[in-house]
Parts: structure tokens; sequence; C-alpha cells
């Protein structure tokens, strides 16, 4: 791993304490260009985590807290008519950024949230048959509280199935608890980098795009391929889980598993990478959004397929 790289890691895991997991899955999203949905209880850190990210990389960065009254022009912009110059003007939204903060996304009915599709899949808004390109480095970091918090809403599957991963996060041990308490003692607001301040932050836009092109660039072997196309068969044959993998999904483990190898300095994806990349980048696609279950039943079924989960990841050979 680089010293810059390193120094992202070393920043993020100082500023959210308890979170290694949750960051080093958050770096490697990064580096392999895809969306990041985290979950979790309110109070643990997701919205903390998303800023900090934010302010580590000089870029420009946007925060959307999503309500019942959000409308889709609120996120994507809209044409404005101009009378002093007789035409329509077209009035960026918060998408146009370089990373996109959507707050508890699952306060906003469907509807809005689908507003986001086309933004996540292609970067790029249509409003009223203009196609507008978002910028080259594009991330949306999304947080949703407990799927059967009242004033939830659901997410459909489309848009979970644009999530390269999933992160989920949790109240850490009781030690980490009392350093976190000793962090903000004396100041309830402690001050990081402004987020989206470009004076700031540790990483340029253009290293970072360097880091994407990389990883992109890592060497895949046919036999993981074939290696990842067999972790998803094995999914779809379990009588267990009624659930297919898409292209799209293969393609997350396969751009997961490259950043991983890019982070641990791999000359090409290892099996241990995939491995890795695996249960981040199918749990949401399986789990979905359990809104209809209690607290108690959802938390079970959530841990029952991670524990399924690793168990095909172990059953299934490379090859």
């Amino acid at each position: 791993m680089d010293t810059q790289l390193k120094e992202l890691q070393t920043f993020l895991n100082r500023t959210v304490l308890g979170a290694d997991l949750a960051v080093y899955d958050l770096v490697a999203a990064l580096l392999a260009s895809g969306h990041v949905l985290i979950e979790g209880p309110p109070g643990v850190g997701k919205t903390t985590l998303a800023k900090s990210l934010a302010a580590a990389v000089k870029g420009r960065f946007r925060r959307v807290q999503f309500t019942p009254d959000l409308l889709p022009a609120d996120l994507v912009g809209y044409s404005l008519y101009r009378q002093d110059r007789e035409a329509f003007e077209f009035v960026e939204g918060p998408v146009f950024t370089n990373l996109l903060l959507a707050d508890e996304i699952n306060r906003t009915s469907p509807r809005i949230q689908s507003a986001l599709l086309e933004c996540m899949n292609e970067a790029q808004v249509s409003v009223d048959g203009v196609t507008h390109d978002l910028p080259d480095v594009f991330q949306v970091i999304a947080t949703r509280n407990l799927r059967h918090g009242a004033g939830t809403f659901p997410l459909p599957a489309p848009q979970l199935d644009r999530f390269l991963i999933s992160v989920s996060m949790s109240l850490p041990d009781r030690e980490t608890r009392a350093d976190i308490l000793q962090q903000h003692a004396g100041d309830p607001a402690p001050h990081h980098a402004e987020a989206g301040d470009e004076s700031s932050g540790i990483v340029e836009l253009e290293t970072l795009q360097t880091w994407q092109d990389e990883v992109r660039n890592v060497t895949l072997s046919p036999n993981l391929s074939r290696y990842i196309i067999r972790l998803c068969d094995a999914i779809r044959a379990h009588p267990e889980i009624d659930a297919v993998i898409s292209n799209r999904g293969a393609i997350a483990i396969m751009r997961f598993a490259q950043a991983v190898a890019r982070i641990e300095n791999h000359d090409a994806v290892y099996p241990e990478d995939v491995k890795r990349a695996f249960i981040p980048c199918v749990f949401h696609r399986l789990l979905g959004d359990e809104g209809e279950f209690g607290q108690e039943e959802s938390t079970r079924r959530s841990a029952a397929l991670r524990m399924l989960l690793e168990e095909l990841r172990e059953s299934v050979s490379v090859e």
C-alpha cells in the first residue's frame, strides 16, 4: 500500500473509532468507483464516516438529508425559464458533485430514491429530454437506518443493485466507546477537516483517478472469473436463497476484488481477494429490505444470511 493510501485509511480510522472494517470497505469501494450503502442504527457513526471521507478527498461534496417531502428536482436539478433571456436554463442539483452523501436514504419514498438510478448507473442526469454528464469522479454514499424503524420506506431492488457494496456498522466494544467519549470530552462537536473544502484534504482528485485506473487494470485470470460466476451460481442453486445475483452483481465482486488487490499490493487478483469481496457485494442484494419484519426477526434473518454466505463461500472451490 502506498503512503498516501495508508494515510487516508489512518485518517478515517482516527476519526471514526472502532470502524476499521467499515473504513477498509469504504476505501476499497472508492478505489473501485462504486457506490456504498452504510447500514446500522442511529448514532453509530454512519454519517460521520461519509463526511470524513469527503473531508479527506480534495473534491466537491454535497449532502442531502432525505425526507418524506423531498422531490426529484431537489436531487437532480430542474429547468428554469429566464425571462430576460427568453430561454430555459438548467439549474444543477446536488448530484453534480464528486461525493454525494444521501443521508437516511430510506426516509423518503421509493419514487424519490429512484431519481438516483440514472446518476448511479450511468453518471448522468436527464431533465426535459436533455442529458447532463456528472463529474468523472462521482460516488454516492447512502446511509440507511434500521429497516424496521418507524417512518422508513423500502429500497427497491434496482436501487439496491446499484450499490457496489453494503457496509454494516454497529456499536463498538466498551473500551472503544470509552475512547469515543474521551475524544468528544469538552467539545460536543469535535472539529475535523471541512468536507468539500478543496484547499484541505489528503487526496487530490487526480490521484484518486489514477488509483481508480490502476484498479481497473489489475489482472483477473480466467480461472478467477469462472470462480466468481460459480459463487453467483451457488447462490442461485441454494435451496434457502430465493434470489439471483445479476451480471451487475458479478461485476461488483470482480471490481471490489480488484480494489482489494490494489490495497494489498497484489500483482493480480488472488482468490483471497475474491473471498474478501464476496459478502460485502452480495449481502444487500440478497437481504433486500425487511421493513415488514420486527427488529428481532430482522436481526435474526440478517445473521442467518451472513452465516450462510460464509459457509457457501468456503464450499465453492477455486480450481
